[in-house]
C-alpha cells in the first residue's frame, strides 16, 4: 500500500516535498493556506548542490529557461567599489556536477509546480485556502484538523509552513522566531532599463560597516535582482510599513558608499523591505521528526540569507526525504514510518545546523567595521576565490 504523504504549506519546500515524495511513488496530498500557489519576494541564487537535485528530478531543461547563469561572484568595498576577489563560476559544472544559477524565486516556485501537476493529473491532491489549525498523531497515523473544520488522515504529515509554521508550534513548543535586528530591502529592475555602466552579468556583494549589498540577473540576464540587508530595528507595525519611504531610508543608510553603488540603489524604482527573523541552529534530529510528523526548510532550521542557502536547504531536505520513501517503497514498506522520520532527520539536522551557523557568521563577517573590516578585506585580497568557494557546501547534500 503506498504511504498517504500530508504537507503542510506550498512554498518552494512544500512543493519540493511533494514533488521528490510523488516521484517516490507516493500518494500526496499538500495544502496551503492562501487562496493560491504564489511566491513573494525577488531573487534567489542556487549553488551547484541545488541545481544537481533539481537536474536529478527531470528539471534540467524547464531550470534551463527560467535562469541567469552568472559568470563569477565579485566581492567589493562598499565605501570606495574596491574589487577585494572574484570567483569565476564558468568551471563549477565539471567541479561540482552541475553550474550555478541565479532565479526569480516565483519562476522555481512555478516550475516546481507545473513539474508536480504533470507528476498526477488529478489536480484535487492540491488544495489551497486550507489553514492547519492542529494535528494528532497516534501509533497508526497522523490527522490534520484545518481551520473550517475539514479533517484529513495520513500517514505522516510534513511541516513546510515556513517560519511561523504552526506544525512546529505544535510539535517543539519552543516559541516565535527571533528578530535578527537586520533588515531586508529587495527589488528587481529590469535590466535594459539601467544605465550601461550598472548592468551586470554576475553576482556582486559589495561590504559596509553595518550592511552589505548584493546584485544578480535573474530571468535570462533581462533583470537585476538588488538586495541591501541593513542593520536596525524594524518599524514597529509591519502592516502600516510606508514602503514609498523605503528608497530614502536606504540611501540614507548608503551616504558614505561609493557613487557606483549610490548610483545603483537610486536607479531602482521601488524597494520591499522585511524585517529578518531565525531561530538558533538546529541543535538535535528531535527539532526535525518526532513520530509521524516532521519539519522541512524553514519550518525547521530559518536562517539567515548570508550564504544564499535558504531555498536550497528546504530543497536538500525534500530530496533526502523522497530518497527514504523511495527506499522504504523498494524494502515492500518493513520500515516503519516513525524511524523513516528520524532517518531522515539524522541525515539532515547537522548540515543544516552548519549551514545556519555559516551564514549568521558571514552577516558578522560581511558588516564589520575599522580594523575587523581592513582585516577581512587583506584576507580576501590575498585568498580570493580560495574563500569565497564553499566547496563543503557545493559538493555535499
Amino acid at each position: 500500500m503506498l504511504p498517504e504523504v500530508l504537507i503542510a504549506g506550498g512554498g518552494i519546500g512544500g512543493l519540493a516535498a511533494a514533488l521528490a515524495c510523488r516521484r517516490a511513488g507516493c500518494r500526496v496530498r499538500l495544502y496551503e493556506r492562501t487562496r493560491e500557489f504564489s511566491e513573494v519576494g525577488a531573487g534567489i541564487q542556487l549553488g551547484p548542490n541545488v541545481v544537481r537535485v533539481l537536474h536529478a528530478w527531470g528539471l534540467k531543461t524547464d531550470l534551463a529557461e527560467v535562469v541567469a547563469r552568472p559568470d563569477r561572484v565579485e566581492a567589493r568595498r562598499a565605501a570606495d567599489g574596491t574589487l577585494l576577489a572574484s570567483l569565476p563560476l564558468a568551471d563549477f559544472a565539471q567541479r561540482y556536477g552541475a553550474p550555478y544559477f541565479t532565479i526569480h524565486r516565483a519562476d522555481l516556485h512555478q516550475l516546481l509546480l507545473q513539474a508536480l501537476r504533470r507528476e498526477q493529473a488529478d489536480s484535487l491532491w492540491l488544495h489551497t485556502g486550507r489553514a492547519l489549525e492542529a494535528y494528532e498523531a497516534s501509533a497508526q497515523a497522523v490527522r490534520v484538523r484545518f481551520e473550517d473544520g475539514l479533517e484529513v488522515e495520513g500517514d505522516l504529515l510534513i511541516g513546510a509552513d515556513g517560519l511561523w509554521s504552526r506544525v512546529r508550534a505544535q510539535l517543539l513548543g519552543d516559541g516565535p522566531p527571533r528578530p535578527t535586528g537586520h533588515l531586508a530591502y529587495r527589488a528587481l529592475v529590469r535590466q535594459a532599463e539601467l544605465p550601461a555602466k550598472l548592468r551586470s552579468p554576475c553576482v556582486t556583494v559589495w561590504l559596509g560597516a553595518g550592511l552589505h549589498v548584493v546584485a544578480y540577473p535573474v530571468r535570462g540576464g533581462e533583470w537585476l535582482n538588488v538586495v541591501a540587508l541593513v542593520e536596525g530595528p524594524a518599524p514597529a507595525d509591519p502592516a502600516q510599513w510606508d514602503h514609498a519611504a523605503n528608497a530614502e531610508d536606504l540611501r540614507a543608510c548608503l551616504a558614505e558608499a561609493c557613487a557606483p553603488l549610490r548610483d545603483l540603489v537610486a536607479a531602482v524604482p521601488s524597494w520591499r523591505l522585511w524585517a529578518l527573523n531565525d531561530r538558533p541552529p538546529v541543535r538535535e534530529a528531535a527539532q526535525m521528526a518526532q513520530g509521524r510528523v516532521a519539519l522541512l526548510g524553514d519550518a525547521a532550521h530559518p536562517m539567515r540569507p548570508y550564504l544564499a542557502q535558504g531555498a536550497g536547504m528546504a530543497i536538500e531536505d525534500a530530496d533526502q526525504l523522497g530518497r527514504l520513501v523511495g527506499q522504504a517503497r523498494e524494502l515492500g514498506n518493513l520500515i516503519d514510518t516513525p524511524v523513516l522520520l528520524q532517518r531522515y532527520a539524522l541525515n539532515r539536522w547537522q548540515r543544516n545546523a552548519q549551514v545556519q551557523t555559516r551564514a549568521a557568521r558571514n552577516g558578522r563577517i560581511y558588516h564589520l567595521s575599522g580594523p575587523a573590516a581592513w582585516a577581512r578585506d587583506a584576507g580576501l585580497r590575498l585568498l580570493g576565490a580560495r574563500l569565497m568557494d564553499q566547496s563543503w557546501l557545493y559538493g555535499g547534500a
